[in-house]
């Protein structure tokens, strides 16, 4: 068997129908189309999700939902953890070390009433606090 011997099932292709071809054929004179009317014309073509005047489907539904691009920083409540206050060092990878972080979290914020003071053991950029 090769590309150049494959053939369709039989019975499972027709002819394609050639209207317009005159009066005998069945489809002459107004080529199946009707009489008159936008459809009948040449260069018809229905825009997508039209539905003939009625509001469409996609203008009747409300408008929900926006995905914001900026990823959002895990929280951190240093009252609640104290192991995070104690570090010497605050990066990223230190918090990890005391704290279960998932891998896809890139940026961390400490807040409450401690973490002002936390400011000054802060080593890395992706780790901020909620005072300045």
């Amino acid at each position: 068997m090769g590309l150049h011997n494959l053939q369709p099932a039989p019975g499972s292709t027709r002819n394609r129908k050639r209207v317009g071809r005159g009066q005998g054929s069945g489809t002459g004179k107004t080529a199946g189309r009707g009489n008159k009317g936008q459809k009948a014309r040449s260069g018809y073509s229905k825009k997508r999700g039209f539905e003939g005047g009625q509001m469409p489907l996609q203008k009747r539904l409300p408008k929900i939902g926006f995905t914001s691009k900026v990823e959002k920083p895990y929280v951190i409540n240093v009252e609640k953890i104290k192991a995070v206050a104690e570090l010497d060092e605050i990066t990223l990878e230190s918090i990890r070390s005391v704290h279960k972080l998932q891998k896809t979290v890139k940026r961390v914020k400490l807040i409450g009433a401690s973490a002002k003071e936390l400011a000054s053991k802060i080593k890395d950029d992706a780790v901020t606090t909620s005072g300045k």
